[in-house]
C-alpha cells in the first residue's frame, strides 16, 4: 500500500545581501518548506520561471532588474504569491510594490520570525478562496467567475488574476450590491491580524479594475462609494 505524500510548498528568496538570504532560508527551512535563492534580478527571474515556486520574498533593490520591476515582470506571466522587502517606510513606497503586483511587503530590518509568519499568512490565502454561497460558477454580462477552478474570464479571454486580486472579486461578486468597506475587505481577503495599510485596498482594486473593467474610467462590475467603500454592480446571467 503506497500512501501520497503533500508537496512541499517552495520559497524562493531574492536579495542581493547573501547573510539576509541565509538567515531567511534557515528560518524558512525549518518551517518545512523547500527553499530557492537568488541574489540578482535576471538570476531570480529566471529561477522563477524554471522552479515555479509558490511564493517569492523579493527585495527591492536588487542588481541587474529591481524588485518592482521583476514583480511587473512575472505578474505578467503568473499568479506566484509575492512579499516584497523594501527598505523605505512611507505610505507611498509600500504602495509600489502593490501596484505592482506584489500580495503583501513587510519593511526592513525584520525579523525572521516575523517574516516566516507573514509567508504563512499570505500561503494560507491562495488554495482558501472565498466561496459564494450559492452556484460555484456565476456570469455578469462579460465577466465569468469560476470559484471551484478559480478562473475568471472577461468577453471570452481568461483574465490572469492574483490570489489575493480573486479573494477580493469573489468577496464583492459573492453579496452583488452590498457596500463594503476598506475594512470588512481587508478582514475579508487579508485576515484581521493584518497590519498593512488602508490603501492598499484600493491599490488592488485598482489592478483588479484594469483586468475585467472594459473602462476603467467609468467602472461598470466595482463600483466606488464615496465616502464608504466598494460595491460590485450587476445581475448574473
Amino acid at each position: 500500500m503506497t500512501t501520497s505524500r503533500t508537496r512541499q510548498k517552495r520559497v524562493l528568496v531574492v536579495d542581493d545581501d547573501r547573510r539576509t538570504v541565509e538567515l531567511v532560508a534557515a528560518y524558512l527551512k525549518r518551517e518545512g518548506y523547500d527553499v530557492d535563492r537568488a541574489f540578482d534580478g535576471p538570476t531570480a527571474l529566471a529561477s522563477a520561471r524554471d522552479a515555479q515556486p509558490d511564493l517569492i520574498v523579493l527585495d527591492v533593490m536588487l542588481p541587474g532588474i529591481d524588485g518592482v520591476e521583476l514583480c511587473r515582470r512575472l505578474r505578467g506571466e503568473s499568479g506566484v504569491a509575492i512579499i516584497m522587502l523594501t527598505a523605505r517606510t512611507t505610505e507611498r513606497d509600500k504602495l509600489v510594490g502593490l501596484d505592482a503586483g506584489a500580495d503583501d511587503y513587510i519593511v526592513k530590518p525584520f525579523s525572521p520570525g516575523e517574516l516566516t509568519a507573514r509567508v504563512r499568512a499570505v500561503l494560507r490565502r491562495f488554495p482558501d478562496v472565498t466561496q459564494p454561497r450559492g452556484p460555484q460558477r456565476v456570469t455578469f454580462g462579460d465577466l465569468e467567475v469560476d470559484f471551484g477552478r478559480q478562473t475568471v474570464i472577461v468577453a471570452g479571454a481568461p483574465a490572469s488574476l492574483t490570489a489575493t486580486e480573486f479573494r477580493l472579486l469573489a468577496a464583492l461578486v459573492s453579496e452583488p450590491g452590498r457596500v463594503f468597506s476598506r475594512g470588512l475587505l481587508v478582514d475579508q481577503v487579508f485576515g484581521s491580524d493584518y497590519d498593512g495599510v488602508d490603501r492598499g485596498i484600493d491599490v488592488h482594486i485598482a489592478n483588479l479594475r484594469r483586468k475585467i473593467e472594459p473602462d476603467t474610467r467609468r467602472p461598470r462590475y466595482i463600483v466606488t462609494v464615496f465616502g464608504s467603500g466598494y460595491r460590485f454592480d450587476g445581475a448574473a446571467s
